[in-house]
């Protein structure tokens, strides 16, 4: 490759807006070989210039590692949503190279002793909070990155967080290989019998791009996938017991047999965790995992988790026993022996039944474009800023990219967001999430300085639109849109100028679902919904009969969805605390030991989840997924202060939202999460209003 194509490689550009539509997988190697080889002269100048002072450690570093952080948070941001083949081949190429300088970072002993230099200087009482804390972390992080390890220790780290990256990529991989691997194609109207016009629309589309380019909602085929807007939807609506059966087999044995079995690579990235927390001095990965988190230690989570468990166990036999006996009231044959794959098709029928209202029926007044409306529009009344179009100003990946600008009071751009809100299940991973794109920070440009303001990206994977209605959401979608968009918040109105604790930099992971799980409790409060909730044709808005169904619904079952995150979070504390891989037991049946104790209807003996379970093996959730919970308490706890308020009182909200914003979401990582919440609420936080809001209060006590 010429000198000349490499000079104008965009993932080169080091800084601003990615220019998406000129960057090619091809481009990705060239970039990093070039990259990686400056940043790596650039470490060695540091190391031999360092000064433990603010402006000769802290800021210099900064502008190393952002250049990686840019270049490499494409390329990574483009394999959630634009994978391919050969996107996957030069990510694979690259990711050992970006490790390897990752950890030679991590490791830097001149470094590490500037910044303890820095922390024991005369200096330090002048330096802020926030600078405080990022000195602190970056102590803590390198002593977690093995700086303290010589010789071959030091090598073994290495080789384990190679290999460990390869792992996590490969099961990432897999998983999204086999849940496209399988399809179910419906050709006679028995086999679609129940199933939504919504759904039979995108089983059509589904099958014309599969090739059958006649396919029509009408007349078929139809093609049902593993992914999630296709199955979910079937496995709710479906009147064939039999096809249920089928697909819900399918779905828990994903990655779990053959050339895409992900079963070794859990045991050897288990072996591997509780190696490396050996090199590091801890017991086990728990312990590791939580030297960096809110949570104080192991016994801390376990109590919550057991709390929790205790308080949702019974609700949820009783969800059961409800759900037999109202398949029973109908003649349903199975009604005394529900399986797995019975459960979300009867919890359906009794929801619609005792509510009277169906997921589907909501669809039609929760457009997409509307719902933005009502979501700008609440935090505009929180938080007194306003959200604006801003397509066109910055260059996109799809076309169904949409960009958008936050100004404050005073009409200033504080800063800019991508949404990304549809399923494309050949190229685009499932869930949603949040990531950032630009961080805030203060920058010096010829000597004068500015701040570089933030942009967030936000990715669902909802109902596109089809057959020329727009994006009908249901009401989950929306709860995941509100979601995403606290993240968003937090990254995008911190007031914290030092990148490395601004937004959610620096946040302790269990902490950092706080802002997010907040904004979910919104979409229950009449002016929010009510703001949003429109008929898409007529423009007539949400019968009030539905709105009082929906808040009836909000905890139908809660028992048993709590007791399902509870089985998460214990399988995932118990693989990285008590497990020893390689021992008489797999990591399969340790899920099943704990399943005794944390569902109600244990897993079947073929059941694989784990092999599917990204968030602990291919995600940052690693000794760490029980953060959705802790976080849970803290937001449930948080929303409740509003509650306490006044949710009819204006002003209040006002005066409440304004001493959020300057501290949960102002603050990001620049004090400890504790003490940025007892900022806000004046105390420290209780499980009571969590409990509460799932009404599984009086069952506790």
């Amino acid at each position: 490759m010429s000198a000349v194509t490499i000079s104008h490689n965009p993932l080169l550009k080091g800084s601003g807006l990615p220019p998406f539509t000129e960057i090619q997988p091809e481009q990705v190697v060239p970039a990093f070989n070039q990259l990686l080889e400056e940043l790596d002269q650039q470490l060695t100048t540091l190391e031999a210039n360092l000064q433990p002072t603010w402006s000769g450690l802290v800021e210099p570093l900064e502008k190393l590692t952002e250049r990686l952080n840019w270049s490499w948070g494409i390329v990574n941001h483009l394999m959630g949503v634009k994978n391919s083949p050969e996107l996957r081949e030069a990510f694979e190429t690259v990711q050992p190279q970006v490790v390897q300088f990752v950890n030679k970072l991590g490791q830097s002993q001149p470094i590490y002793n500037a910044f303890k230099q820095l922390r024991a200087s005369d200096n330090w009482t002048s330096l802020e909070s926030a600078q405080q804390r990022i000195v602190e972390a970056a102590i803590r992080d390198a002593e977690l990155s093995g700086v303290g390890l010589q010789g071959e220790a030091r090598e073994r780290y290495n080789a384990i967080q190679m290999e460990l990256a390869e792992l996590s990529t490969k099961f990432s991989n897999h998983t999204l290989d086999a849940t496209k691997a399988f399809s179910l194609t419906l050709t006679t109207k028995e086999e679609i019998d129940g199933l939504p016009n919504s759904l039979l629309s995108l089983a059509a589309q589904a099958a014309r791009a599969a090739g059958e380019e006649n396919a029509t909602p009408e007349n078929g085929p139809w093609r049902i996938t593993l992914d999630f807007p296709s199955y979910g939807p079937f496995m709710q609506h479906s009147t064939r017991r039999d096809l249920r059966e089928k697909l819900y087999k399918a779905y828990i044995t994903r990655a779990a047999s053959g050339d895409l079995d992900n079963n070794p690579l859990i045991e050897r990235i288990l072996q591997l965790r509780q190696e490396l927390s050996d090199l590091l001095g801890f017991q086990n990965f728990a312990e590791l995992s939580l030297a960096s988190k809110m949570a104080p230690n192991v016994e801390a989570v376990e109590a919550l988790l057991e709390e929790l468990r205790s308080a949702s166990y019974d609700a949820a036999v009783k969800d059961l026993d409800a759900l037999k006996a109202f398949a029973a009231s109908k003649g349903a044959a199975e009604a005394q022996d529900l399986q797995h794959w019975d459960i979300s098709f009867w919890a359906e029928r009794q929801r619609e039944e005792k509510f009277a209202f169906t997921a589907e029926e909501l669809r039609p007044y929760f457009p997409l474009p509307q719902v933005l409306d009502g979501l700008f529009g609440l935090v505009k009344r929180l938080f007194g800023v306003t959200v604006t179009p801003a397509d066109g100003q910055a260059p996109i990946w799809h076309e169904d990219v949409r960009y958008f600008q936050i100004a404050d009071e005073t009409g200033s751009s504080i800063a800019y967001f991508y949404l990304d809100p549809y399923s494309r299940p050949a190229e685009k991973r499932g869930g949603a999430w949040m990531d950032t794109c630009i961080t805030r920070g203060k920058i010096a440009e010829n000597g004068v300085s500015a701040i570089r303001l933030p942009v967030a990206y936000l990715v669902c994977n909802q109902t596109p639109p089809v057959d020329g209605k727009p994006s009908l959401m249901t009401f989950d979608e929306v709860e995941t849109l509100f979601h995403e968009f606290g993240h968003g918040l937090h990254h995008m109105l911190t007031k914290v100028d030092y990148t490395g604790a601004a937004g959610i930099n620096n946040v302790e992971w269990d902490a950092v679902e706080l802002p997010s799980q907040f904004m979910e409790n919104w979409c229950y409060e009449r002016p929010t919904l009510f703001g949003m909730a429109k008929h898409y044709e007529t423009g007539e808005p949400l019968p009030e009969h539905y709105y009082q169904k929906l808040l009836a619904a909000r905890n139908y079952m809660s028992g048993s969805a709590t007791l399902r995150q509870i089985h998460f979070s214990s399988v995932d504390m118990e693989l990285h605390y008590r497990y020893h891989p390689g021992s008489n037991e797999t990591a399969a049946d340790v899920r099943h030991r704990l399943a005794k104790t944390t569902t109600v209807l244990p897993p079947l003996p073929e059941d694989s989840f784990l092999c599917a379970f990204g968030h602990i093996f291919a995600g940052g959730y690693a000794a760490g997924y029980y953060s959705y919970k802790w976080a849970e308490v803290l937001s449930a706890d948080a929303f409740a202060a509003f509650e306490e308020a006044g949710l009819e009182n204006e002003e209040a909200i006002k005066a409440t939202g304004k001493r959020y914003r300057d501290t949960v979401l102002a603050l990001g990582g620049s004090k400890h999460p504790m003490e940025v919440f007892q900022s806000f609420r004046g105390r420290e936080p209780s499980t009571v209003s969590l409990l509460k809001h799932n009404g599984l209060l009086a069952i506790a006590s």
